[in-house]
């Protein structure tokens, strides 16, 4: 879906809850970073690098829109600190060779908005049966709320986590001095009831197949008998109409 057939209210609306910098930043929101992490303004390398290590979870958090595209398009869902170096330089280097745009763009029609909707526009239809182009705030923002845990809270399954960060974007795009809180990426999955198999008595294979065989036989040979039978009257029948035929005066 082209980007400028994606409604502008819903580009705004990913921005304020997936990353605020977006647009100033190269890849990396260093800021961001570091206010996760706890850094104080002034630290040394050896204190950063230490903060970030202790927090690395909340740091996990701070993902910009270009490291997620980085992770949709490249990457795997690990959490591993490899994985997320990678993500980083992947996410550099998109900011290299791409526009912010198209960034964006590719962004919304890669991200995962709910079990097996992949895109925007299936999430607007999916969920509101409208095109995203035709959006409204209240549905932009619940679709942005959507994008940290898609599988486990969204408009249609468990929506309560996702209608509170819906109204914390929705107030900071009105304008309100409000903070749209980082979250983890979402571990979580949906939980299935085990289904437990019947257990059944063995069967010895030997009997099962001479069964088999044996309804086989007995199919075999009724059909054999019906076409037999069938067979002879349609045989008596033409004998007997060509002696009737035989037999009439000319």
């Amino acid at each position: 879906m082209p980007l400028p057939q994606i409604a502008p209210v819903l580009q705004r609306m990913v921005v304020i809850g997936e990353d605020s910098r977006f647009r100033t930043h190269h890849g990396l929101d260093v800021d961001e970073i570091r206010d996760a992490a706890g850094v104080p303004p002034g630290a040394g390398a050896w204190s950063t690098a230490l903060a970030l290590w202790r927090h690395r979870d909340r740091v996990r958090g701070a993902s910009t829109i270009t490291q997620q595209l980085a992770k949709n398009l490249y990457l795997s869902p690990s959490r591993s600190a490899l994985r997320k170096l990678k993500e980083a330089v992947t996410a550099v280097r998109l900011e290299l060779a791409l526009p912010k745009d198209r960034l964006l763009e590719l962004y919304l029609n890669t991200a995962e908005w709910g079990p097996g909707i992949w895109g925007v526009e299936a999430a607007s239809e999916t969920y509101f049966g409208v095109p995203a182009s035709r959006l409204t705030a209240e549905q932009a923002a619940a679709l942005a709320a959507t994008l940290p845990f898609p599988r486990s809270s969204n408009p249609v399954f468990q929506p309560s986590r996702m209608a509170a960060r819906r109204e914390l974007i929705l107030a900071r795009y009105y304008g309100a001095d409000v903070i749209v809180p980082p979250v983890l990426e979402e571990v979580d999955t949906l939980t299935l009831t085990p289904i437990t198999a019947p257990l059944l008595p063995p069967v010895i294979d030997s009997l099962l197949n001479d069964t088999i065989l044996d309804t086989l036989r007995d199919t075999t040979r009724m059909r054999n008998d019906s076409l037999r039978d069938s067979t002879k009257k349609d045989s008596t029948k033409r004998d007997s109409t060509k002696r009737d035929s035989t037999s009439r005066p000319i």
